[in-house]
Parts: structure tokens; C-alpha cells; sequence
């Protein structure tokens, strides 16, 4: 994977370099060949050469004879030039502003001394050609100077194709080297985001801090932020797996029990020998246990649903205060409970908005708890503030290893022999004042006794 990165991107910069040798070759022979063809405008109107060439304006034929116009000859002295024609045998046959020193003759070797080679230090001679004759140009003490070059097309092009294929193969190992190095650089830390994704779909949720992250800071940061997530919801997952095997395994032996006993009386009923007596005892037997069956499964559909957010809360606004106290009149009227010492306080007027059925069920449960594993002689006191609900007893306490666990579905102390209810109290307790939107905190000391206090949102609007 690491290579294929490496390698796709330096393929990407030697294309872009190719590209761009090529664009730069056809811009360099296009400037070339419109150079060519704008030679005179390119250099310049006021060079020796294109002053001659056009210079052919100026003339005309007299009498079979060549001859210069006055602006022809104007132009000759704003020029600082002065002119000679000549016919087919080099013979002067007419001159504008010559010096009487200049020739009347020239041999064509002459000529070619002058005009390529420049012989004459003191003059340089231009040749042009108008209607059959000959005619010079000459610029006394010019600066301008002539290169003789000797040009074949076909070697030019030779030369050239080598000297492109010389600088593309350069340009091109130049890029080489330099895209490797840089797409080495470049394309290591994606190597490794992509090898840290791997990790994290093989499920291994290390973190790490890269040496050199560059640009790519925040994206191993935000790697690192979803390892541990990932991690956390691992662990989550393995709690609720090892949560989901154990409610498996209460609600089997849970189940179990009383189907034994049903079961176990059931055959008894068939046996013809029963008294009335005993076949009203098997009968009750069966029902209690049928009941207890009735009552765990419901327990465990309310907790499935509350845990899952599926119950919908049927909410009032409630005056706390005549709720609980009702709620305890009715528990000591239980004749379950009548011996019980239960108290009641109230310092404050606490409005919530509740669910009533399952905020009664709640506080029920945390009562039943402290009343059913404790001794015989516990003393509960139930106390109202102006934020909160609290649940106090005297009772055996818990162990702070257990206090971690005491709101798990099926759990039940080491404190007590007690096996009475489902095992969900706790349990749904919690869950239903998480789903008022509050919050349930437990303190307890062994030997001292537990303490639940239970905090809802604050009603604004009294009702």
C-alpha cells in the first residue's frame, strides 16, 4: 500500500512536468516562428536593412532609368545615408548625396565584401534591387553590425530534437528524484492514517502521537478521538454482553424455580389419595408461583423499555410532599409492613413533574429494599427538602465493592438472606428517575446504614 501511494503520486508529478515541458516547447516554437514572421516590426524600423528593403517606395522609372523621388532623397538625409544604382555590370549610373570619393564602379566581389563582410571600416553598405537594377545604401560610421550565420533546416531540426530530448530527460529525473523524495515525505503519514484505519478495523484501539503530523495534526487527532471512543464502546459492549448473559442466566434460574414447584404440585394434584386440604395448598402453591413468574416478566419488560427509552411517561405536576406521605400511609396500612418503623419529615414544598404510578413504583422499591435486607428492627426515614428526596436507614450498610453494582438488574447483596421480589427493584428504581431526567446517588457506610437521595429537575410552574 505504501509503495502504491508513493508511486501513483509520483507518476502524478512526472505527468504534470512532461505536460508542462511540452506546453513550454510549443510556446517556445510559436514566439519563434512569429518572431520570423515580424522580423522588420521586431526590430525595429529604424535598423539599416529594413530602411533599404523599403526603400523601393521612393523610386520609380524615368526614361528606362531608376530615379528617387524628393521625399525619396529627404528620407536619405534623415537617414544620414546616400545612394547609388547601379546596372547588370556593376556600373554606376546614377547617385543621391554620394561623396565624390564613392566609386563608379563595382565588381560583384566587390560587393560581396562590402555587404557580407564589411571591408569598408568607415561605411556600411546595404543591397536592394528595384526593377532589374542594383541599388546601395550606405550609412557612413553606423553602429549596426552583421552576423553571418550559415542555417540548415534540416541539421537545425536535428540539433533541436536532441537538445529536447537531453533537457526532458533531465527535467525528467529531476522530477524524479525530487517527487520521490517529497512524495516519500508527503505520503508517509497517509501510509500510516491508512495503516492506523486498519488497526481500527481489526479492532485494536491504540493511540499514538505522531512524530512529525504536519498538516495532517488534526486527522490524527480526530484517529485518536475515535480509537478511544471505539475502546470505550468496546468495553460497553463486553459490559452489556457480560449483562445480557447474566440477566440470561437469574431469569432462567429465576423462572426455573417456581416451574419446578408448579410442576411439582401440578403432579401432585393428580394423585387420587389428596385431601381437600392439600389439593387448596397445592393450589395456592401453584398460583404464588405463577404470580412470582408474572411479576418478573413484567418487571423485566418495564426495564427492557426503560432502558431502551420505548415507555412513554404520562407527566403531572405533582406536590411531593402529600404523594410521599401518602404513600407511606399506605405501606404501614400493609399488614406486610405494619410493624415497620418508617418515618416521614418534611422541611420544604418540592414540586416535580412526574409520572405518578412509576414514580410511587420507584420510591416503593427503595423502601421495600431498605426494609427487606436489613434486620427485622431497621428504621427508614423517608425526608423531603427543597431539591430532593432522600431515603435514609440505620440498616447493615454496603460494601463499597458492592455499592458499584447494587443498581445491576438480578443483583442482590451478600448482606441479606432475603430472596423476596424479582431482583429488578433497584434496578427499575434507577431507571425510572433517569427518565424523569434525574438522578439517583447512593452513599453508604458498612455498618451505618445506606442513604439514597433522589434529585429531579426543579418545576418552574407550580400546577
Amino acid at each position: 500500500m505504501k509503495w502504491k501511494i508513493t508511486l501513483r503520486y509520483l507518476i502524478s508529478i512526472l505527468s504534470i512536468v512532461f505536460i508542462v515541458l511540452i506546453v513550454n516547447t510549443c510556446i517556445l516554437l510559436g514566439i519563434m516562428l512569429y518572431q520570423s514572421m515580424q522580423e522588420g516590426a521586431n526590430f525595429g524600423s529604424n535598423s539599416g536593412e529594413d530602411f533599404t528593403r523599403s526603400f523601393q517606395r521612393y523610386m520609380e522609372i524615368e526614361d528606362d532609368i531608376p530615379t528617387v523621388s524628393e521625399t525619396g532623397q529627404e528620407a536619405l538625409t534623415q537617414f544620414g545615408a546616400w545612394l547609388q544604382i547601379l546596372d547588370n555590370n556593376g556600373e554606376v549610373i546614377d547617385s543621391y548625396q554620394a561623396p565624390e570619393e564613392a566609386a563608379d564602379h563595382y565588381r560583384p566581389i566587390e560587393l560581396v565584401h562590402k555587404y557580407k563582410y564589411m571591408d569598408d571600416d568607415l561605411n556600411t553598405y546595404f543591397i536592394g534591387e528595384y526593377e532589374g537594377y542594383s541599388y546601395l545604401v550606405v550609412v557612413p560610421e553606423s553602429k549596426e553590425q552583421r552576423l553571418v550565420m550559415m542555417f540548415d533546416g534540416e541539421q537545425w531540426i536535428h540539433y533541436f530534437m536532441q537538445f529536447l530530448g537531453i533537457i526532458a530527460i533531465v527535467d525528467l529525473l529531476i522530477a524524479a528524484l525530487v517527487g520521490f523524495l517529497f512524495s516519500t515525505i508527503f505520503t508517509k503519514p497517509i501510509n500510516r492514517m491508512v495503516e492506523r484505519i486498519h488497526a481500527l478495523k481489526e479492532r485494536i484501539f491504540t493511540t499514538e502521537k505522531p512524530k512529525r503530523p504536519g498538516i495532517y495534526k488534526h486527522v490524527f487527532a480526530n484517529l485518536n478521538d475515535v480509537a478511544n471512543a471505539l475502546q470505550a464502546n468496546e468495553q460497553e459492549r463486553h459490559k452489556l454482553e457480560q449483562m445480557r448473559n447474566e440477566w440470561i442466566s437469574n431469569v432462567s434460574h429465576d423462572i426455573k424455580t417456581p416451574l419446578s414447584s408448579i410442576q411439582g404440585y401440578a403432579e401432585l394434584l393428580r394423585d387420587q389419595d389428596v385431601t381437600d386440604g392439600e389439593r387448596l395448598e397445592y393450589a395456592e402453591v401453584i398460583e404464588r408461583q405463577s404470580l412470582y413468574m408474572q411479576e418478573l416478566l413484567e418487571d423485566f419488560q418495564l426495564t427492557t423499555r426503560l432502558r431502551n427509552q420505548e415507555l412513554s411517561l404520562q407527566l403531572q405536576s405533582t406536590n411531593m410532599e402529600p404523594f410521599v406521605r401518602e404513600l407511606i400511609i399506605d405501606l404501614l396500612n400493609d399488614p406486610k409492613f405494619r410493624s415497620k418503623q418508617i418515618q416521614f419529615d418534611s422541611t420544604a414544598s418540592l414540586y416535580w413533574k412526574i409520572d405518578q404510578h412509576l414514580m410511587k413504583r420507584a420510591l416503593l422499591n427503595f423502601i421495600y429494599n431498605a426494609l427487606l435486607h436489613n434486620e427485622e428492627l431497621v428504621e427508614v426515614k423517608v425526608s423531603i427538602s427543597d431539591k430532593s428526596i432522600i431515603i435514609q436507614d440505620n440498616g447493615k450498610g454496603i460494601d463499597k465493592e458492592e455499592q458499584t453494582k447494587i443498581f445491576d438488574r438480578y443483583y442482590r447483596g451478600t448482606n441479606t438472606s432475603h430472596t423476596h421480589g424479582t431482583g429488578l427493584g433497584m434496578a427499575i428504581s434507577r431507571d425510572i428517575i433517569q427518565a424523569h431526567g434525574g438522578t439517583v446517588q447512593l452513599t453508604s457506610e458498612k455498618g451505618n446504614g445506606t442513604t439514597i437521595e433522589i434529585i429531579l429537575p426543579p418545576l418552574d410552574d407550580k400546577e
